[in-house]
């Protein structure tokens, strides 16, 4: 799988910031940081991942459209010519994002952007883009996800079941599907939903952080997760 593969499977950009908030209030609930949404990322909007060993990946929301960055240690793409990009990356990339590619907190300290993967897709785009004609052949040998864009595949149709295995693994929580269903699925947040997720997450610091985040609130916190309701 490379950026390419990812770029023909990632929603819309308004589905998209809807699955990262879904990510973060999710992780909320579970008291974890490994997804988080930042509303006032300076004038843009900013959804992040970091994985606690290096793998990261930052989508900034902007005016103009949506900047995809991330970084994957193990790539051999990583770390290419003494720092620097991988040739091909930024190849095509709008003017209009052009300053997130000297974003300082996208960067190694002489201020090359830090990455082994780019996607962008302006607002009247029909399609994610990635850099034009990137060569990953000399880094396939060792690694059949060369570039480590597979760190976005959380945010495909499957979300729910791939945030219910992210759940197991790194928390070591078995999670109801439904009350997932019902966070990916944008519906007001309840205690109910909360309390079937988490038993020992405070409602009334669940629910500040959904007002911060952006997330819809329940008028009844208590009303029952929807259990019909399937993921988007």
């Amino acid at each position: 799988m490379t950026v390419y593969d990812i770029a023909a499977q990632l929603p819309s950009i308004d589905v998209l910031r809807q699955r990262c908030k879904a990510l973060a209030m999710l992780d909320a609930i579970l008291g974890g940081d490994h997804y988080t949404y930042d509303p006032a990322w300076g004038t843009d909007q900013a959804a992040s991942m970091r994985n606690g060993s290096g793998e990261e990946y930052d989508i900034v929301f902007t005016t103009d459209g949506t900047f995809i960055r991330g970084v994957y240690h193990e790539s051999p793409m990583f770390g290419y010519t003494n720092g620097q990009l991988w040739p091909g990356l930024l190849d095509g990339l709008p003017d209009e994002f052009n300053s997130q590619v000297t974003e300082p907190a996208f960067s190694h300290p002489d201020g090359t952007l830090n990455a082994s993967f780019i996607l962008w897709r302006r607002n009247d785009d029909e399609r994610w883009h990635a850099g034009d004609n990137i060569d990953f052949s000399p880094a396939c040998d060792d690694e059949v996800d060369p570039d480590g864009s597979w760190l976005l595949d959380i945010l495909f149709d499957d979300i729910a079941e791939k945030y219910r295995e992210h759940a197991d693994e790194v928390y070591q929580v078995a999670l109801p599907r439904p009350a997932i269903d019902h966070v990916v699925a944008f519906l007001p947040l309840t205690d109910a939903v909360i309390r079937a997720l988490n038993p020992e997450a405070s409602p009334a610091h669940v629910r500040a952080e959904a007002e911060k985040l952006g997330y819809p609130l329940s008028a009844d916190p208590g009303d029952e997760p929807n259990r019909s309701t399937p993921a988007t």
